[in-house]
């Protein structure tokens, strides 16, 4: 596989972030076959990428329940994953603490509100929320980093998961 096919199916991996497969594809001679070195040569890229480089990765995430969902401008695999947990059913009164949630977080914190939500519902990521704005700011920063790799390990297991399908 040359550069330009495996950006193209590991770009999104990490949201918005395609420089994380890019700088992969560049450092590493991964199979991708190979799931587990796949992954860590991913997240070896964010890690290794100093903090200037993870924020930036951090705020390229959209609010959960947030605008971005509401006007129809996720991408494909976060309109999933939050309709997944329900997020696409609030009732005005779950919407209305979401948004107060998503803007005292990104206040407090300087990057938005990361959670893996496969498996989660709207009440858990909303207790979630709370717990979570009681972190002081670094603990946060990796709390959103962990969160991170945990949506694109989802991910990642979902492409390997469809093509071994397709491959059946």
């Amino acid at each position: 596989m040359n550069k330009e096919e495996f950006v193209k199916h590991f770009g999104s991996v990490y949201e918005h972030s395609a420089w994380v497969a890019e700088q992969a594809f560049e450092r590493t001679n991964v199979d991708i076959a190979d799931l587990p070195a796949l992954t860590q040569a991913l997240r070896r890229e964010v890690d290794e990428s100093g903090q200037l480089h993870q924020l930036k990765l951090l705020c390229a995430h959209p609010d959960l329940a947030g605008k971005a969902a509401v006007t129809g401008n996720l991408t494909a695999d976060s309109t999933s994953e939050q309709a997944g947990a329900g997020l696409d059913q609030c009732t005005s009164e779950e919407f209305s603490r979401f948004e107060q949630f998503n803007t005292r977080y990104t206040e407090q914190f300087d990057f938005p509100f990361i959670m893996a939500v496969k498996g989660a519902n709207r009440h858990l990521i909303l207790e979630a929320f709370e717990k979570r704005l009681k972190n002081d700011r670094d603990t946060e920063f990796k709390t959103a980093l962990a969160e991170v790799h945990k949506i694109a390990g989802f991910r990642l297991a979902a492409w390997f998961e469809e093509k071994s399908g397709s491959v059946s």
